[in-house]
């Protein structure tokens, strides 16, 4: 296993450099080339504190490490200092820790007894999903279940848009034009349709806003028509949306809405004004933060209207008394940064100390060739359009290559709802994605639908051998060419790629780490026959096969995608 390897390195290192165990492992890393180390460790953040020149300290530390049986050899080169592994332990270690993992290999302890709180997807009701939302609801999914497989106790929460002005609007759009069978057919779209014929016309005739305003306040202060209206819209939008998160395969711990935290605001901003943080400012209730450079924090609107900071104030006391958890994290797009900044300054200077351990992972937004998306405007991509031509395509491209495929429905729908769900996380989070479908949809080279390819071959090659899983009592020696032991070295990376995705907050980590490990599979599997005449070494191969299938399918559901074993 690597981290064994990165232990004894870590071991040795912790007297001369006055750090732990776990601070050391945590800046070892992995070279880009195999031939300058196995583990490399950069000395660059070591210099201010040992005040020398980082090539010295790889000198120094070079000249007085000691191989141990797993490390055969350290070399300074440059600033880094590199090591290299017994080969034969390496492979024999990481081959056996797979093949007696169950399934679970990559998974770890590093949450046991912790309890982390996700708040993702939250789309805001009377609206279908665009592919606008699939990036919180692709990456909070992800995280949840990477954080799982360290251990955590994970809780996801789909903290529902249905409160405030823009549920106003959407009653006085039906008011104006609504019909109410076309609602009852298809609610989300026909509702959306209300909405943005509603700003079309708000542009025309601004005074159309004291409607907004109107209904907004009637529904704050309980109005009969109000609320039904606001209840029977949101109760038909959940409907549409656990369809598509049933298609995407994602659940949540608590689906829950603003409007669960309405009546609880008024108690928090009562709290605020004790402790002199809550004031009144040109009609307006806030919490000044000039002296941290941020503008102020609204809690109320000069009409006694609720704003999201106050129910987002409401949400998280509300969590913390249920849950108790260690870490809470927020998944939205980088141009709410501001809000959560606000937000947490806030929990802070009110005296909540855990508000330390909340997170705001923030994201790029989905563009298109012609600009960006404008819900106001229409101008969307509905993410259940986006899926069913990706799955359209697949069935197109299954029909061509491999007709007689049994269960073509099942596995078109898995490979085409997984190219979009790896199209978002493949690159940083941060980034921006152009959605541009011939990149999306390109099932060639660096997708999800490589990936789900290449488990699918190496299932089949399993198959094919017939003889079940492979006998732990195997001569790993013979995995001593230079393709295999890559694949092996590979292998051994992935629970380290799990934890630095958690740690990054990052499923990005895993997506590209699935994509470097296809490459080395399949340069092995070119390049070397799995089964032949000699049986010791045909038992030894298939046992890689077997190991490369568990980490892909691990690799894959982490992701939150399927993993075929035919395509």
């Amino acid at each position: 296993m690597g981290n064994l390897f990165v232990k004894d390195i870590a071991e040795q290192l912790t007297k001369a450099l006055e750090l732990s165990v776990e601070e050391i492992s945590a800046m070892v890393e992995v070279p880009p080339d195999s031939a300058m180390g196995d583990y490399a460790l950069p000395c660059f953040p070591l210099a201010k504190s040992l005040r020398k020149a980082p090539n010295l300290i790889a000198e120094e530390l070079a000249s007085m490490f000691v191989a141990t049986e797993r490390i055969s050899g350290v070399r300074a080169t440059g600033p880094y200092l590199n090591f290299f592994v017994n080969t034969p332990i390496l492979v024999r270690e990481t081959m056996e820790a797979i093949l007696s993992s169950d399934g679970e290999f990559g998974s770890g302890n590093q949450g046991a007894g912790k309890t982390v709180v996700i708040d993702f997807s939250s789309p805001n009701i009377s609206k279908p999903f665009t592919i606008g939302h699939l990036r919180t609801t692709a990456i909070g999914n992800s995280l949840g279940r990477i954080y799982l497989a360290l251990g955590w106790n994970v809780i996801g929460i789909n903290h529902l848009g249905d409160w405030g002005a823009p549920h106003g609007m959407n009653i006085a759009a039906y008011k104006e034009w609504g019909d109410e069978e076309a609602v009852r057919n298809n609610a989300p779209y026909e509702l959306f349709n209300l909405y943005v014929k509603f700003n079309a016309e708000l542009e025309k005739d601004p005074s159309l806003n004291e409607q907004v305003r109107s209904w907004t306040r009637k529904l704050e202060k309980g109005d009969p028509e109000a609320r039904s209206l606001w209840s029977w819209f949101r109760e038909e939008t959940i409907k549409d949306f656990n369809r598509m998160y049933e298609r995407m395969d994602i659940s949540f711990t608590e689906t829950i809405g603003e409007s669960f935290f309405h009546d609880r605001v008024d108690g928090v901003v009562d709290e605020l004004e004790r402790k002199k943080l809550a004031i009144e400012s040109e009609g307006a209730l806030v919490v000044k933060l000039d002296e941290f450079d941020m503008p102020p924090c609204i809690l109320q609107t000069g009409h006694g209207t609720s704003l999201y900071h106050g129910r987002d104030l409401a949400a998280a006391i509300y969590r913390k008394e249920k849950y108790n958890f260690d870490r809470m994290i927020y998944t939205t797009d980088a141009g709410q940064s501001l809000h959560f900044r606000q937000f947490f300054k806030v929990l802070e200077l009110a005296g909540y100390e855990w508000s330390a351990d909340c997170v705001h992972v923030p994201f790029g937004v989905i563009t298109f060739k012609e600009g960006r998306m404008s819900t106001r405007k229409g101008n969307v991509i509905f993410l259940e359009d986006a899926l069913d031509r990706a799955v359209e395509l697949t069935r197109e491209i299954i029909e061509e290559k491999n007709p007689d495929l049994s269960n073509k429905e099942q596995i078109a729908e898995e490979v085409g709802v997984g190219a979009i769900i790896y199209a978002d996380l493949d690159s940083k989070r941060t980034r921006d994605v152009l959605f541009d479908w011939d990149e999306i949809l390109n099932f060639n080279g660096e997708t999800g639908p490589y990936i789900q390819y290449t488990y699918a071959r190496y299932c089949s090659v399993l198959r094919k051998y017939g003889e079940g899983v492979p006998a732990p009592d195997l001569d790993y020696a013979l995995l001593e060419e230079p393709e295999s032991v890559a694949v092996v070295k590979c292998l051994g990376q992935f629970p380290d790629r799990i934890y630095s995705a958690a740690e990054a907050y990052e499923p990005s980590i895993v997506a590209n780490y699935l994509i470097g490990l296809c490459t080395a599979a399949n340069r092995f599997y070119n390049a070397h026959r799995v089964v032949s005449d000699d049986m010791e070494l045909s038992r030894v191969r298939v046992a890689l096969v077997y190991a490369i299938t568990i980490v892909l399918a691990r690799g894959l559901h982490l992701l939150g995608m399927k993993a075929p074993e035919e395509m």
